[in-house]
């Protein structure tokens, strides 16, 4: 076959060049039960035209998060990105630009970059940030192993109010390199007691803010304990439009900080591509992962700008690297960067402000009814307690047209927890959408 080039005794070679009997070998350390027992059932063979006939009775299954009021957060969440952003990222000289090794021929991706890391360091108040990561879940697990190196100790405390997502991830990343990792109970209340589980063995303590719970959290007192132990304190945000609010996790005495940054200039886009921001103190620059971009003078004094301290990376020295993430989330920086400029100072606080202002609206409703929200304070996300089973409750509320939240038993199943619903209201939501989430709420209630 044309694209299937190698032979049954080609792949046999090289089974034996690397000294396994089969593919299957290639896959031991995957768990048993989360590989296929035979291939899928789907068609061997369709033409185009009918493939697209098919995805498109799948997709028209869904029902979009633009076309109907919208409550749904636990990490990604729904803003209103402007136009302008979708057509300046489109230019074909941002959609085709790759690495830029060669800075004669980037300086306009480089400068980019180096604008994003500004804004990234300015945002989350640290001295220097990368050019990006991937995501906010793979940063969180490059900042513990950045942590490990600069501390030389191989274990990590996670809060009960880290993400589920990010917690597995960093899970997956320690269990490769056999290092240890405790990880704290669901904390739903923010009232865990971090400073009392910290000691000398640690490396690093990884908290949220606001927490997947939606609280807002005080890393001051934290920050200072962790300095006293020799700890460096990760901080991490999922909602990044909350810095145009609350104090940044910088200011409160973090030394290393990871975000998702999809809240600003990045749809939702059903999971991705998103962009993870890292920032830390300039003490630390040489350990941290990933792309830095640096401005600097050319032969003729006139300033340019150049990929620096690239002997931290794969590329360079192979197994000796401070991170085998080798490349950026270019585009979606890029759109961040377009975005957060748009809005400026200025703008990123007000639509911070509308962000709160709508979802206390919402909470407030919603004691009204007799709902308990289990939050003392919170950014634009919160967590309420339902009759009965939660994720049966957003079914019912799907149905009148509602996508009403995130059924905390969704990512933590499990845990007791499946009376608990995460309820997002970011600037997208109107008076009359919460109107509709009551109403919806009140027939849930009574089916």
């Amino acid at each position: 076959m044309r694209y299937l080039p190698l032979s049954s005794d080609d792949r046999a070679d090289m089974l034996a060049r690397i000294g396994v009997e089969s593919i299957d070998d290639l896959f031991c350390d995957a768990p048993r039960d989360a590989l296929l027992k035979s291939p899928l059932d789907l068609p061997h063979h369709r033409s185009e035209l009918e493939v697209e006939r098919h995805l498109a009775r799948l997709a028209a299954k869904n029902v979009a998060a633009g076309s109907t009021p919208f409550f749904v957060g636990a990490g990604a969440y729904k803003h209103h990105v402007p136009s302008s952003v979708d057509h300046l990222i489109q230019r074909s000289e941002f959609l085709t630009a790759y690495t830029p090794y060669q800075p004669e021929i980037s300086q306009g991706t480089l400068q980019v970059l180096f604008e994003f890391q500004t804004q990234v360091a300015n945002l989350v108040g640290m001295d220097v940030a990368n050019a990006s990561m991937y995501d906010g879940s793979t940063a969180t697990a490059e900042a513990i192993l950045m942590a490990h190196r600069v501390t030389r100790r191989r274990k990590a405390l996670l809060s009960g109010g880290l993400h589920p997502h990010y917690a597995a991830t960093a899970r997956t990343l320690s269990d490769m390199a056999e290092d240890e990792m405790v990880v704290l109970p669901p904390d739903v209340s923010g009232n865990e007691d971090l400073i009392g589980a910290l000691d000398d063995s640690l490396s690093c303590v990884v908290v949220q803010t606001p927490d997947f719970f939606g609280n807002l959290r005080d890393l001051t007192p934290l920050a200072a304990a962790c300095q006293a132990k020799g700890v460096l304190l990760v901080a991490v945000v999922t909602e990044i439009v909350s810095l145009g609010l609350v104090e940044s996790p910088g200011a409160m005495g973090a030394d290393i900080v990871v975000a998702e940054g999809q809240s600003i200039g990045n749809g939702l886009n059903f999971g991705g591509p998103y962009v993870g921001l890292f920032a830390t103190r300039e003490k630390y620059v040489r350990q941290m992962p990933g792309r830095l971009c640096g401005q600097t003078l050319d032969s003729d004094g006139r300033r340019g700008f150049v990929l620096t301290l690239s002997t931290r990376e794969q590329h360079i020295r192979r197994e000796k690297a401070t991170s085998n993430i080798c490349t950026n989330s270019g585009l979606c920086a890029l759109a961040f960067s377009i975005h957060l400029s748009l809005l400026g100072q200025t703008g990123l606080k007000q639509l911070a402000r509308i962000n709160h202002a709508n979802a206390v609206a919402l909470a407030e409703a919603l004691e009204q009814k007799g709902v308990e929200v289990l939050n003392k304070s919170f950014f634009n996300e919160f967590t309420v307690r339902v009759k009965g089973d939660a994720a049966a409750l957003v079914e019912t509320m799907a149905r009148e047209g509602v996508l009403a939240g995130v059924p905390v038993s969704r990512l933590l199943p499990g845990a007791g927890l499946d009376d608990l619903l995460l309820v997002a209201n970011t600037e997208i939501n109107t008076a009359a959408d919460r109107d509709a989430f009551l109403a919806a709420l009140d027939k849930g209630a009574k089916s």
